[in-house]
C-alpha cells in the first residue's frame, strides 16, 4: 500500500485507527471457541471480523507470537493470511523491531516482505544505515523505525543531547530521512509524549507516524492530533491495543471490541473534520 492509498482510505473510513493484536491466551475469555487448534488465530479472527469496519490497519506484535513457537508462528501466518483475503484495503503492520548487521537484516527483510509480504515492519535504527537499509529495498513496503517511545526507559538514551544540543531521537529521524522517503518510512512516536510532537513535526514535518500509548497507556488522543496531524494528509495511524481486544473478559468480547473501535473512530473523524 503506497502513501497515496493509505490517506485515501484514512479519509474514506474517517479513521486512522490502527488495532494491535498483543494476543495472549492468558488474557483471553475462557470460552468454548478457543478450545480449538488454533485459539489465536481464533481470537483474532473475532477481533478482526467486529472491528475491521472502524480501523484502517492491524499491528500483530510478533513477540506474543514467538512466544509459542512454531505454533505461534503459524497464529501469526494465519492471521495475516486472513487479512490479506479477507480485508486487502487494511494496512498490515508486523511490529518485530528487527534490525541487525545488513546481511542479517537482508533476511529480516526477505522473511516479512516476501514470505508474509506485510505491507510494513517495525525496525531499530540503533546499528545505523546497514542496518536498515536492506528493508528500504521493497517497493510499495514500509519501515517504521522506532524515534521516541511511549515507555519510561526512553528517558535512558533518547532524550540524552550531543554537544550542539540535538537530542538522539532528533538525531535519528534527522539522519534516517537520508536512508529513506516519505513514501516508504514512518517513525514511532509514542502518545504520552504529548507536546513533543511539536518538535517531531519540526525536523519531519511530513512523514507519517506509528502511535501507540493512546488508551490503556494514558495517551491523549487529543493532544497527539493537536501537535502531529498533517492536514489533508492525517499523517497518524493511532495504536490500540489492550483498550481494545481486552476490553471485555466474557463471551461479549468481539461486540466490546467493535464499540471500543467505533468509539476511537468517531473521535478520529471529528478531529480529521
Amino acid at each position: 500500500m503506497n502513501r497515496k492509498e493509505l490517506v485515501e482510505e484514512i479519509y474514506r473510513k474517517q479513521s486512522f485507527l490502527c488495532v494491535g493484536l498483543d494476543s495472549d491466551p492468558r488474557k483471553m475469555p475462557k470460552l468454548p471457541i478457543f478450545d480449538l487448534h488454533d485459539p489465536i488465530f481464533e481470537f483474532n479472527r473475532a477481533i478482526i471480523d467486529a472491528t475491521a469496519p472502524y480501523c484502517v490497519a492491524y499491528k500483530p506484535n510478533l513477540a506474543f507470537y514467538e512466544a509459542y513457537g512454531v505454533k505461534g508462528i503459524m497464529s501469526f501466518e494465519k492471521t495475516v493470511n486472513y487479512l490479506k483475503q479477507n480485508y486487502p484495503d487494511h494496512f498490515i503492520i508486523a511490529d518485530a523491531k528487527r534490525g541487525d548487521i545488513g546481511n542479517t537484516s537482508a533476511m529480516y527483510a526477505r522473511t516479512f516482505f516476501e514470505e508474509y509480504d506485510v505491507d510494513s515492519l517495525t525496525v531499530a535504527p540503533y546499528m545505523g544505515e546497514d542496518s536498515v537499509m536492506p528493508f528500504l529495498n521493497y517497493e510499495g513496503k514500509w519501515v517504521i523505525l522506532l524515534a521516541l517511545t511511549s515507555n519510561k526507559g526512553s528517558h535512558d538514551f533518547q532524550l540524552t543531547t550531543d554537544a550542539d544540543g540535538e537530542r538522539l531521537f532528533e538525531k535519528v529521524i534527522r539522519q534516517s530521512q537520508q536512508w529513506g522517503t516519505e513514501e516508504n518510512m514512518m517513525y514511532v512516536v509514542g502518545a504520552t509524549q504529548g507536546a513533543m510532537f511539536q518538535d517531531i513535526r519540526r525536523v519531519a514535518p511530513r512523514h507519517f507516524l506509528l502511535v501507540p500509548g493512546v488508551g490503556a497507556q494514558g495517551g491523549s488522543l487529543e493532544e497527539v492530533c493537536r501537535y502531529g496531524m498533517i492536514p489533508g494528509e492525517c499523517g497518524l495511524l493511532v495504536n490500540s491495543s489492550r483498550g481494545i481486544i481486552y476490553a471485555s473478559d466474557g463471551d461479549d468480547f468481539a461486540t466490546v471490541a467493535a464499540a471500543k473501535a467505533k468509539e476511537l473512530q468517531q473521535q478520529m473523524a471529528a478531529l480529521l473534520a
